[in-house]
């Protein structure tokens, strides 16, 4: 499987399926509109032979300083809003199962978001996880759920950037 992540074009999307009916409703009939209306820039990964294979938005975001935890806020001047990146839908296609490509996406958005930060501030990376396994799905890159809401998750710019600093 050799995947090329690319922005969102004229691509084939009337046969991608995640499984989530809500995402593959938005990918094919709403996310060109999103891009027209500078609402989200949408990336897609895809195989030469099955096509798009997965997907994801990003969208400038406002984080509220209270929604971190104590230990992060304190750290923070005294504003009620700080910038974020928001990684706003993820999915990958349930022909790719198994093979990385939601690994893959979320590698290339936070890739993404960190260099956009260079000339943008981005304070966290922010996600919306649809249920308990997305949420633990992000988890696994380091993302940590916010107090008072568990499916929405956070990983700081600076964590990123180390990460990606190491690999």
């Amino acid at each position: 499987m050799g995947i090329i992540l690319e922005p969102l074009g004229r691509h084939d999307r009337t046969k991608f399926a995640c499984g989530e009916a809500e995402l593959d409703d938005w990918f094919r009939r709403r996310a060109s509109q999103d891009e027209r209306r500078n609402i989200a820039r949408v990336f897609v990964a895809t195989d030469s032979e099955l096509g798009v294979v997965g997907f994801y938005s990003l969208s400038s975001f406002k984080l509220d300083v209270g929604d971190l935890t104590e230990e992060i806020a304190r750290k923070l001047p005294r504003y009620d809003r700080i910038p974020a990146a928001l990684i706003g839908r993820l999915a990958r296609d349930i022909r790719a199962r198994g093979k990385g490509v939601g690994e893959l996406l979320v590698a290339d958005a936070v890739r993404r978001i960190l260099s956009a930060a260079q000339s943008l501030a981005v304070f966290a990376i922010m996600v919306e996880a649809k249920d308990e396994r997305a949420a633990t799905f992000y988890e696994r890159f380091g993302f940590r759920r916010f107090p008072l809401r568990p499916n929405r998750l956070f990983l700081l710019a600076s964590s990123a950037a180390t990460a990606l600093e190491r690999m």
